[in-house]
């Protein structure tokens, strides 16, 4: 087994996680894997990386499919015994002038960014080693979403005791109220991209909450990020800014100092702790 640390980044053949990957690549002192759906497409992304003489290793992971985090998690366990870098970077985004039903993209969306991402930390948080840090990938649509649910709504996703199991039932509940086009009745602002961030954000207080409970001693440092608007294939190209900027949110929470007792648990843009 490798004693040597280990960086995990989802969703990183493009975009964002390409430039997290990269920025890791050049800063983390142990091996960096990028993960991506389709091994053709990660592959391409690591070559081009090799290119730049840099050194990232490539695993495929698609986080819609159980068996495949499954299988990622095994090879963790076997090579490194765990994981000490963990960015959950992978979301998808429908266009603002996407003619599929909003039902459909509020379940699509929310299948992937949300339950896909909860995959993902139910399998491979267990395995994160003392002094690890995980990096949910977040966005502050998160918090304009947030401020659009109803009064009753936002008591609930702000709550310090709200747990995993009734995160999963708002978040389904919203799926379902799409189905019935009763969502805006029923207090839910009008974006499945920004309930799935919502979601994304409340499930890493949670997490992080976990943490003190269960690991106190372990000194992991859990926490939301949002890296901006930046010019990907999701957000288009009028964004302002570039991936490498986009990373250096993310990056700087997956590299806080051992000794760092903080930020943990928070919602983290352009490295200030938001109030969520």
């Amino acid at each position: 087994m490798s004693s040597t640390p280990v960086a995990v980044v989802t969703g990183g053949n493009k975009g964002i996680g390409f430039a997290i990957v990269q920025s890791l690549c050049k800063q983390f002192q142990g091996d960096v894997y990028l993960t991506a759906r389709d091994p053709g497409r990660g592959q391409a992304a690591v070559r081009k990386l090799q290119e730049e003489g840099l050194h990232p290793f490539f695993h495929q992971l698609d986080i819609d499919d159980l068996q495949s985090i499954q299988a990622l998690r095994d090879f963790l366990k076997e090579k490194y015994g765990g994981v000490n870098v963990l960015v959950n970077n992978a979301g998808i985004a429908f266009k603002v002038h996407d003619t599929t039903p909003f039902s459909v993209q509020a379940e699509v969306t929310l299948k992937t960014n949300f339950f896909g991402t909860r995959n993902v930390c139910t399998e491979l948080l267990p395995l994160v080693k003392p002094y690890g840090k995980v990096v949910n990938v977040s966005s502050s649509v998160s918090l304009s979403s947030l401020a659009s649910c109803s009064k009753e709504l936002q008591q609930k996703f702000r709550s310090d005791t709200i747990t995993e199991e009734e995160l999963v039932k708002l978040m389904t509940k919203f799926v379902e109220d799409t189905k019935t086009n009763t969502h805006v009745k029923e207090g839910w602002p009008n974006t499945a991209y920004g309930v799935s961030k919502i979601g994304v954000t409340v499930l890493s207080r949670i997490q992080a909450r976990m943490i003190n409970e269960k690991r106190k001693g372990d000194h992991i440092l859990l926490n939301a990020c949002c890296p901006g608007w930046v010019r990907t294939d999701m957000a288009g190209p009028k964004a302002p800014k570039s991936p490498d900027e986009g990373a250096e949110t993310p990056v700087y929470l997956a590299l806080l100092p051992a000794d760092a007792d903080g930020p943990h648990g928070q919602f983290v843009s352009d490295k200030t702790v938001r109030t969520w």
